[in-house]
């Protein structure tokens, strides 16, 4: 008798109620198993990871190298004068390890000898003794290192190791702050600048280097000046009187030009910059604070155009200015010219954008307009005149790194207005605004002073003044002093050299008076020609 399944699972059951299955259906069941494995998918069994709770993270630190540092430094005598500029007491993660090379730092400043008993004293004298670990602990530092002959590279370590942790507690504080919806995000912006800006420069450090390769440099600037038929070994600004003086402005220089508001301060850098990028193809940054990029090229067109301003404003062209538009427009195209028109500009925000454009760019020069509008990047002071002169050190400071003359306009106070005669109203040093740290700061310290603007149209031999602009040279670190004379043209707000429109002037070139006073007679016997051996200079491709 055979029994019948519907399911030839179930011979699993019967079997195990030892009931009787015949062959033929177990070996059916056996064939059908075996053919369900086959169209069964594979799966394959994930597990999941164990994930370990966090335990947190420990701050950079090097503990090993602190304790041996310090014991290098009580071991050998002129240790410290190794790592003076590298670590300071904050530099050390352990409290004990602070307070321990502060009283290292405060016995070599005195000159005392600095061993494992001096060491103690100190700390004994200030009171920081069981603060700092005992006795006991001071001595076993000794024990730590064989030498100081790896002093120098364990406190770079160091000093990167507390960078490190300085760099995480600005971003934490900057990160709370960021998720404090009553912090204004432009103020966070700001102060995060001044901070970031104050952390680099702490990690700022230039290697002395021996003179040779200094001297060949020196040499080789002294050859190519030598080798020029104008005598320059800097970068010329196409303004004879002036390279003369300046000798073109020289690469780390920080160069001040001054004057009162509405004296042609822009109008003189802009004449500059046309005369370096088209006739001399030196690529200028510009960092305009005080006029949007489009009225500060509207400017330029002014100037190569010779198109009033106020019909480039109003559009009412007369048909030979819309000639000259057309035929002059074009020489300012692919000019190496790099405008950045960003209100309130910053220190770091300036460094970052200038060294951007040095390096992508090629720039010769940079100029800013001008250096009162600037800021400290958020830094707190306790007057403007710490934070002008922290901006000044900062422009000198980004001058010498990235090796080129850096031009910054500033404004004079109204000492001037209250002075009388043509002599007196000529700007001095102690008329610059806001700080005395600018003319320490800078290299060059140049005024610009036109009469006419005060309404003195004769000097004091009856030489006509009207449209005759003077640069004063009032601090040249390198070289003399004096007074480079020009032509201003109001209507097309541009500067010039004066032989370029001397014909039919009756003007006389006098010497300057920046550094004595002469007499008539000297002044008479001294007087030259407006010519100068810049005639051989290239003159200028533009065609008027």
């Amino acid at each position: 008798m055979f029994i019948t399944f519907a399911d030839l699972s179930g011979i699993k059951i019967l079997s195990t109620m030892n009931i009787s299955v015949p062959l033929q259906t177990l070996k059916l069941y056996q064939v059908n198993s075996m053919e369900k494995q086959k169209r069964k998918p594979s799966v394959k069994v994930v597990e999941k990871a164990v994930v370990a709770p966090d335990m947190g993270k420990l701050p950079p630190q090097a503990r090993e190298l602190e304790e041996a540092v310090l014991g290098a430094l009580m071991l050998e005598k002129d240790a410290y004068s190794v790592i003076s500029e590298i670590l300071k007491p904050e530099s050390f993660y352990d409290p004990s390890h602070q307070l321990i090379f502060d009283a290292i730092q405060g016995l070599a400043m005195q000159q005392k000898p600095v061993d494992v008993l001096t060491v103690v004293e100190e700390l004994k004298r200030r009171g920081e003794l069981e603060t700092a670990g005992g006795a006991v602990y001071v001595a076993e530092l000794s024990e730590k290192v064989a030498s100081a002959a790896h002093i120098e590279y364990h406190s770079r370590i160091i000093a990167q190791k507390y960078l490190a942790r300085e760099l995480i507690s600005f971003s934490s504080e900057v990160s709370q702050q960021a998720f404090d919806e009553t912090v204004d995000v432009d103020d966070l912006m700001q102060e995060t600048e001044g901070r970031l800006f104050e952390i680099s420069q702490r990690n700022v450090k230039k290697d002395v280097i021996q003179i040779n390769p200094v001297i060949k440099e020196a040499m080789q600037n002294i050859q190519l000046a030598a080798n020029r038929k104008d005598g320059m070994s800097g970068l010329p600004t196409g303004f004879k009187e002036l390279d003369k003086l300046t000798s073109g402005w020289q690469n780390s220089d920080l160069v001040i030009i001054a004057a009162r508001p509405a004296m042609g301060k822009t109008a003189f850098v802009l004449s500059m910059a046309k005369n370096m990028a088209l006739d001399y193809k030196q690529p200028v940054g510009i960092f305009s604070l005080e006029m949007s990029n489009v009225q500060l090229v509207n400017r330029l067109i002014v100037n190569v155009c010779q198109i009033k301003g106020e019909s480039i404003k109003s559009g009412r062209l007369s048909d030979d200015e819309w000639e000259r538009l057309d035929k002059n427009h074009k020489f300012l195209y692919n000019a190496p010219v790099y405008i950045d028109d960003t209100p309130s500009l910053s220190v770091f925000e300036l460094r970052t954008k200038a060294r951007r454009l040095v390096r992508e760019h090629g720039v010769r020069t940079l100029i800013i307009d001008y250096l009162q509008l600037m800021n400290a990047s958020g830094m707190s002071f306790g007057s403007r005149e710490q934070e002008v002169s922290m901006i000044s050190r900062s422009l000198k400071g980004l001058a010498k790194e990235l090796n080129i003359p850096i031009i910054a306009l500033s404004q004079l106070n109204r000492g001037v207005e209250s002075r009388q005669g043509n002599e007196g109203k000529r700007p001095q040093l102690a008329d610059l605004r806001e700080s005395g740290a600018i003319e320490q700061d800078a290299d060059i310290v140049c005024f610009i002073h036109r009469p006419e603007y005060y309404r003195i149209t004769e000097d004091e031999r009856g030489n006509s003044l009207v449209g005759i602009a003077e640069i004063i040279v009032a601090k040249h670190r390198n070289g003399p002093t004096g007074i480079a004379s020009m032509r201003f043209d109001n209507e097309y707000a541009r500067f010039q050299n004066l032989d370029d429109y001397a014909v039919g002037r009756n003007y006389v070139e006098r010497p300057s008076r920046m550094n004595k006073q002469v007499s008539n007679d000297e002044v008479a016997g001294n007087l030259t020609s407006p010519t100068s051996d810049f005639n051989a200079h290239s003159r200028d491709p533009l065609p008027f």
